[in-house]
């Protein structure tokens, strides 16, 4: 699915509707833009609440460090 926008005079970007409900995004959320070359990644920042338990059951032991690296 190629979907395209254009720029405003305002330097604002709709994000087209097809694009917007493919990936359920609503009104009121928050993107990081990460710069990729000549491109820019658009990335949805999660809330607080949907991190919450994301490392369960992980281990503060035997992990590698920087220490570790070569």
């Amino acid at each position: 699915m190629t979907e395209t926008a254009t720029l405003s005079s305002k330097f604002q970007i709709s994000i087209p509707k097809a694009i917007r409900a493919a990936q359920h995004w609503e009104a009121g959320l928050t993107f990081a833009f990460i710069p990729k070359g000549t491109g820019v990644l658009l990335v949805p920042v999660p809330k607080r609440e949907a991190l919450k338990g994301l490392a369960r059951g992980a281990s503060a032991t035997d992990y590698r460090d920087r220490t570790d690296r070569f």
